[in-house]
């Protein structure tokens, strides 16, 4: 590898980020982030970057405001340090649910986020399983998007389940995603059919596809405060399955989710490290596995000039 490629993190993957490197066998980069006495916050690059391929690990999870705030700070430190090239790698993209006007006077805050990370400095951008696809062209930069999918059905088929599998998109905008699942694993497929009574609460309708009897895998991008979850599970195990399952990229798990999700019938939620699970909401039926071989494939590809097409199948 070349000896030119730096990874720095910010302070809400250092794990990921450690992993990532042990996986290219590189050593983390040195920077300082911490807080002025107001508040704000404070970044220094403690070695030289001039010239070099250099990546930023931070999911702008919550806090997000900080965090975010914290990546842009470190890419203009690291722009103003002359580094060669910056690209920010965002395991989870932050502010993806606001991504389009879908009421009077609201904003398009993943756009915002799109331009902001240019302003800063950022050359590319990496990350994985944007909320919507449509993101990628808010950025007028190139944008690498990623799919934990490869990742979660190679667990899904460890369970042997094969027979009595179905996966089971939470809403219609989730159907392709589901689609993917069910052809990789070569089981059915059905649908929850649901009504979103406001930005907090959903009502759930009916289930389309026949789940009775069956060992049902509800798969989606993220899962925030589980109350959409949690209804899904209900009317699956109502319909008739055994055991309900999920595999869900990115944990938010934010409110009520962990109290949700231990009242509620799911048997295991299956997640990413993309945003790190405090110990306090690691219940015994949260299951973690890790993305940092794929980033780190990504970046080594990225670094040299490679496609990273080969990632996706």
């Amino acid at each position: 590898m070349k000896n030119h490629l730096l990874i720095f993190s910010g302070s809400a993957n250092k794990k990921l980020a450690q992993d990532i490197c042990k996986f290219l066998g590189v050593k983390l980069g040195d920077a300082s982030v911490d807080t002025f006495s107001d508040g704000e916050i404070r970044v220094k690059i403690n070695e030289n970057v001039r010239g070099h391929d250099v990546f930023v690990v931070q999911s702008t999870s919550f806090p997000s405001n900080e965090h975010l705030m914290e990546l842009l700070i470190m890419i203009d430190a690291l722009k103003r340090a002359s580094s060669q090239r910056i690209t920010a790698v965002l395991p989870y993209f932050g502010y993806a649910r606001q991504d389009r006007k879908d009421q009077p006077r609201v904003p398009i805050t993943a756009k915002l986020v799109a331009n902001l990370l240019t302003v800063a400095g950022a050359d590319r951008v990496l990350t994985i399983d944007l909320h919507a696809g449509q993101i990628q062209g808010f950025f007028d930069i190139p944008l690498d998007h990623l799919f934990a999918f490869t990742i979660l059905t190679e667990y899904i088929k460890k369970m042997k389940l094969d027979k009595d599998l179905v996966i089971v998109s939470p809403d219609v905008g989730g159907i392709k995603t589901a689609r993917a699942f069910a052809k990789r694993l070569k089981s059915s497929l059905a649908i929850v059919d649901k009504r979103r009574v406001n930005d907090r609460q959903a009502e759930v309708m009916h289930i389309m596809g026949d789940v009775k009897g069956k060992n049902a895998f509800i798969v989606d991008d993220m899962v925030a405060t589980a109350g959409s979850l949690v209804e899904a599970v209900d009317a699956i195990k109502k319909a008739g399955a055994m055991d309900v399952y999920a595999a869900i990229t990115h944990p938010v798990l934010c409110g009520p989710a962990i109290e949700r999700l231990e009242r509620s019938a799911l048997k295991e939620l299956v997640v990413t490290d993309t945003i790190p699970i405090p110990e306090e909401k690691m219940i015994k039926r949260i299951k973690v596995l890790s993305v940092a071989s794929l980033l780190g494939e990504a970046i080594k590809r990225i670094h040299e000039e490679e496609s990273i097409s080969v990632l996706f199948s």
